[in-house]
């Protein structure tokens, strides 16, 4: 038994937990989106009732990534990890045999919450836990969710020659369990703030203006993602691209973030990040040019590919500087930065859709390219301040 416990207060099977945690937030985020025929020939559902439930997601993760920080700081990470795992295992099996809209509404809301706790959860959990090299443990915990988000897809099209449709959200449901039991097995740190959540330090926070310049770097790197994960098959299509090939290009772009997460691992060890970041930029910046010249295939690849590079290290080096400036509320402090982070995605997203209703999607990469040049400004603001308080 002693053997046991000291082997669960191990760091590395803590940040395994964070790995599998961010592995199940890829997998069941994407799986909804690939299962969404079946739940509207099951349910019936119209247009209307599709945009209410792609609504409901988003509104659960945002709430999800505000409530996380307090919660980890006051309660620990694992009561965190283990909830929302049952949480989203209910709402699979309520969206495989529940029979009415409304519930369905629930389960989508539920497992947004779900996928917002868990989403910031394990990125301060990371954080937390590493010394000396928390951009690369963030940079590593990336990659799962791309393998998460990448592979889902391929296993409920490969399961989908088998079994229904009901039955593979019921399994998904089922599988959730097993990363489930494995944070119940672990010891993970504990709680920062055990004798009650300290208000007062969680509204100085708001009063720091270093939080909010980190976060709102992440609210434009999170608009660049986002616009480019929603609009780029738009914009191909418009300069005469096949959608196939612009869904190719896209794909290439979500796995050439995972690739080059997987190299940040290491090459944050031996290069400062503030380089790492800079270098970062400029693969963002040569995306977006090259796309304003797209007129085949091959420049779209290539546009993305830079992209995908180019956004790889934004959250893992932003998140790691905002973990070790606010160690003592860590998970708060990433939960404000989140949340800006997600309605810079929300808001720059809603922008595209206007802009290219009245104007056309040719605008696009104009927007992409003043949304850089905002952020890289941010940055160069930002890093002199945190470079007197930590060493990057």
């Amino acid at each position: 038994m002693e053997f046991h416990i000291r082997i669960m207060y191990k760091p590395n099977l803590v940040f395994a937990a964070a790995c599998m945690g961010m592995l199940l937030f890829g997998m069941v985020f994407l799986s909804l989106g690939t299962v969404s025929v079946f739940i509207q020939q099951n349910y019936q559902v119209d247009a209307a009732g599709v945009a209410s439930l792609a609504s409901s997601l988003p509104l659960g993760i945002l709430v999800g990534s505000l409530l996380f920080g307090p919660l980890v700081d006051r309660y620990s990470y694992k009561l965190m990890l283990i909830s929302c795992s049952a949480l989203i295992v209910l709402s699979f099996e309520l969206i495989a045999f529940a029979g009415t809209f409304r519930i369905l509404q629930l389960s989508y809301f539920l497992i947004g919450f779900a996928g917002g706790m868990i989403n910031g959860g394990t990125n301060a959990l990371a954080v937390d836990i590493s010394t000396g090299m928390k951009g690369a443990r963030l940079s590593l915990l990336g990659v799962f969710f791309g393998i998460g988000a990448l592979g889902m897809p391929l296993v409920i099209g490969t399961l989908s020659r088998i079994y229904t449709y009901q039955s593979i959200i019921c399994i998904i449901g089922i599988f959730v369990m097993l990363p489930m039991g494995f944070f119940v097995a672990v010891r993970f740190p504990e709680a920062k703030q055990k004798q009650g959540f300290p208000l007062k330090k969680a509204m100085a926070l708001l009063k720091e203006p270093i939080l909010f310049m980190i976060g709102f770097i992440l609210f434009f790197e999170s608009a660049l993602e986002g616009m480019v994960n929603n609009w780029s098959t738009t914009f191909f299509k418009s300069v005469d691209l096949s959608e196939r090939n612009a869904l190719y290009a896209l794909s290439a772009q979500v796995a050439s973030i995972a690739v080059t997460r997987m190299v940040l691992s290491r090459l944050l060890k031996r290069i400062p990040s503030r380089i790492i970041v800079y270098v970062s930029f400029a693969f963002i910046f040569a995306g977006i040019l090259i796309m304003f010249f797209v007129n085949s295939f091959s420049l779209a690849l290539l546009s993305m590919i830079c992209l995908g590079i180019g956004f790889a290290a934004g959250f893992p080096v932003i998140l790691g500087y905002t973990g070790e400036l606010f160690a003592e509320m860590s998970g708060t402090a990433f939960s404000i930065v989140i949340v800006l982070a997600l309605l810079g995605n929300t808001l720059l997203n809603y922008l595209v859709g206007i802009i290219s209703g009245s104007k056309g999607i040719a605008s696009f990469p104009v927007i992409l390219i003043v949304c850089i040049i905002i952020m890289t400004g941010l940055f160069i603001v930002t890093i002199k301040g945190i470079s007197k308080k930590i060493r990057i």
